[in-house]
């Protein structure tokens, strides 16, 4: 076994896909990269093992035989925080901006690179191993009525807990160590994602809509900054008060 295989071994991929060739091609990948596998092929398996045997990260395909992939993520996102890698055939913007604001972490076409599912699947990967670590920046984060509890990994707003995704969580944990100060689109890309993709730039627009919709009293202020800028500046109530191209 490589080192890079020796590396990846101690965590578990649930892969959820009907289509035999694609789930084959999918596993024999992972195997040789050292992952602990998981198969399903609809969506009532993908939830049994998933509920069962708490895999570390989902890969899911949206289309099965007995269920949407994106109810699915609804489903997961009730009780896991566990990332979830969409593989899908669909390639229109609204399903994939459903999928994300469904949950899901991330978000590949088909026909893709298998390099880039790997890539992709490590940056996952990397980011459960940074999140078991304990927070650098104290226990607890508080601005007005938003509070973060970092050793808990919970955020509320006025008292009442605010439900993130991971990816929003990251995004949300990183602009309060940053309020104040300027962000460049691929500074954000490169502490969430671990790389700075051209691609991933609709994602991180998405994200940073939800995140706003769910911790902004007003979050329509923010839509003329979200389409014209990537460089987000807040204020100490942490709103946004600049942005650069």
């Amino acid at each position: 076994m490589t080192d890079a295989a020796e590396g990846h071994g101690a965590f578990t991929v649930l892969i959820v896909e009907d289509d035999n060739a694609v789930k084959s091609l999918i596993a024999t990948a992972l195997k040789v990269q050292g992952y602990r596998l998981l198969e399903a092929g609809t969506g009532g398996a993908a939830l049994l093992e998933a509920t069962t045997k708490n895999p570390d990260v989902i890969i899911l395909d949206l289309g099965l035989p007995d269920a949407d992939g994106i109810d699915l993520i609804r489903q997961v996102r009730t009780w896991s925080h566990t990332p979830i890698i969409v593989v899908s055939a669909r390639t229109e913007d609204a399903d994939k901006v459903a999928a994300l604001d469904a949950g899901a972490d991330d978000y590949l076409i088909k026909p893709f690179s298998v390099e880039e599912l790997l890539a992709r699947l490590r940056v996952a990967t990397r980011r459960l191993a940074a999140d078991s670590g304990t927070d650098r920046d104290g226990p607890v984060y508080e601005n007005g009525d938003l509070r973060i509890d970092y050793a808990a990994r919970t955020v509320t707003l006025a008292g009442e807990e605010v439900h993130l995704t991971p990816i929003e969580y990251k995004l949300l944990a990183l602009l309060a160590r940053n309020t104040g100060k300027v962000l460049t689109h691929n500074a954000i890309l490169k502490e969430v994602w671990g790389n700075a993709l051209a691609s991933d730039l609709p994602s991180l627009r998405v994200f940073m809509a939800t995140l706003r919709k769910k911790i902004e009293r007003d979050p329509y202020t923010w839509e003329i900054e979200l389409s014209g800028g990537l460089e987000i500046k807040f204020d100490t109530k942490f709103n946004v008060i600049g942005y650069d191209d």
